[in-house]
């Protein structure tokens, strides 16, 4: 049978019913590779897997609370929503608005959004207002704004947003057989972290699986706000999807690390650096920064000495596809080789290369 999206995949956990119109790009059904390069890497003796949320339609795992956040708008009648976002909401917004035939209002930092997302909002045919502040700031106003306009705030503080992305775990319990025993993953907004916990509960609940896996956790250390315990003004880190100072979701976030006995840490921007080179050269697997987080939350643990029982199922979230931040590629990758157009030439370079 053709694949429809998760709302159709998963009805029977979702606020929907047979007259309800859904609004789907076919998201979600995205693949749990095993990453044995990276644990041959790190010379450990636990499974790696990498749920690679970057190959949903617009490139990150929003698709997935946003088709039922639109989907619930169109069922009460909206004509328009609006979000904040640095950069991968605002994509999602914008594209399951055109799919519905509704507007799309979006507020982003003024310079601070990676233009593979920009890029997106615009041509999806969102109205896209920048604001001379953050993203945190962002958010205030449309919170505001959507009151004063009856304009659908679809954020991940709309509960929708949570709904559908909890279908995240989902998929993750359907390809494993079972729920992971920990789950590394970014946390910004604590939207997502809060989702997949709980989808685990319910999948659980429902005899699907038999345990629930550790929820870990990672912020950006310039943008740490749960690590520190207060709000942080000026968020900074080259993640841009995390660079957030004020999570919505921080106290569900916080309750998912105790309920599961999991941790919120930080990574540096060094250590997020790190891990998106490790994914892409080793995995052949291309996520934006923020997404790497994951990773580099994983590496910081076992460095930390904290063991993860051998045989252990680990599953690493990556956010968002590489393409949405293409100038970061770039400027981490080693420079283009150029040449004259000679196969002397050009048999020199790789015999030096190769």
């Amino acid at each position: 049978m053709r694949y429809l999206g998760i709302i159709e995949k998963y009805r029977q956990f979702l606020p929907v019913n047979s007259n309800t119109k859904i609004i789907s790009l076919n998201e979600g059904n995205t693949p749990l590779i095993k990453a044995d390069n990276i644990k041959d890497f790190l010379k450990v003796k636990f499974n790696i897997f990498l749920k690679y949320e970057g190959l949903n339609p617009t490139g990150s795992f929003k698709d997935r609370g946003m088709t039922m956040a639109i989907t619930k708008a169109v069922e009460d009648g909206a004509k328009a929503v609006i979000c904040a976002s640095t950069g991968n909401t605002s994509a999602s917004s914008a594209a399951y608005s055109a799919r519905a035939g509704i507007k799309s209002v979006v507020l982003i930092p003024d310079g601070n959004i990676a233009l593979g997302k920009l890029s997106q909002a615009m041509l999806y045919n969102a109205i896209v207002i920048a604001i001379k502040g953050n993203f945190d700031e962002a958010l205030s106003l449309v919170k505001d704004i959507s009151k004063r306009m009856s304009l659908v705030l679809v954020n991940s503080i709309n509960p929708f947003r949570i709904e559908g992305q909890k279908t995240g775990a989902f998929e993750i319990v359907d390809d494993l057989g079972e729920a992971p025993d920990y789950h590394f993953m970014p946390v910004g907004n604590a939207g997502n972290i809060t989702a997949y916990w709980k989808g685990y509960k319910e999948y659980r609940e429902k005899g699907f699986s038999k345990k629930l896996p550790k929820m870990m956790g990672y912020e950006a250390s310039g943008a740490a706000p749960i690590v520190l315990g207060k709000i942080v003004k000026n968020p900074e880190t080259i993640a841009t999807a995390i660079r957030i100072g004020n999570p919505a979701s921080w106290d569900k976030a916080v309750k998912a690390k105790e309920e599961s006995g999991g941790q919120i840490d930080c990574v540096t921007d060094e250590e997020i650096l790190k891990a998106y080179k490790m994914l892409a050269s080793l995995e052949g697997v291309f996520c934006e920064p923020a997404s790497s987080s994951s990773l580099a939350g994983l590496i910081k643990y076992i460095n930390s000495g904290k063991m993860i029982p051998d045989n252990s199922n680990v599953v690493c979230i990556l956010t968002g596809n590489g393409l949405k931040d293409p100038n970061n590629a770039i400027n981490n990758s080693p420079d283009i080789i150029k040449t004259e157009p000679n196969i002397l030439d050009l048999e020199t370079i790789l015999v030096r290369k190769l």
